[in-house]
């Protein structure tokens, strides 16, 4: 269902089943990461006008990425990250995880 560099990819399927029968499949709820557990790859500073894919296509080589950037900086919302620049983020190396 997703691919293997999802944040999704390795989530457990569950199912629900309605009072009619139905069956509807979906993922389990996905915990955050400890952003200092994570393996760090670089620091790299916000610049004007930076999104997170930007920085995750000039750091790691990939844009679709960009949720590492936020699980390496414990971001519930990774919009807050790039708001001002001059911080610095964390990249971390980007884990592939076996199919479960």
């Amino acid at each position: 269902m997703f691919d293997y560099t999802s944040r999704y990819y390795n989530l457990e399927t569950a199912t629900y089943t309605t009072s009619d029968g139905k069956s509807i499949a979906y993922k389990r709820r996905r915990f955050l990461p400890q952003g200092k557990d994570l393996p760090l790859l670089l620091e790299s500073r916000v610049e004007q006008s930076d999104r997170l894919d930007l920085i995750a296509h000039r750091t790691i080589g990939d844009s679709e990425q960009f949720w590492r950037i936020g699980d390496a900086n414990n971001a519930m919302n990774p919009l807050d990250l790039t708001e001002e620049p001059g911080n610095t983020l964390r990249v971390p190396i980007p884990q592939y995880e076996e199919s479960r």
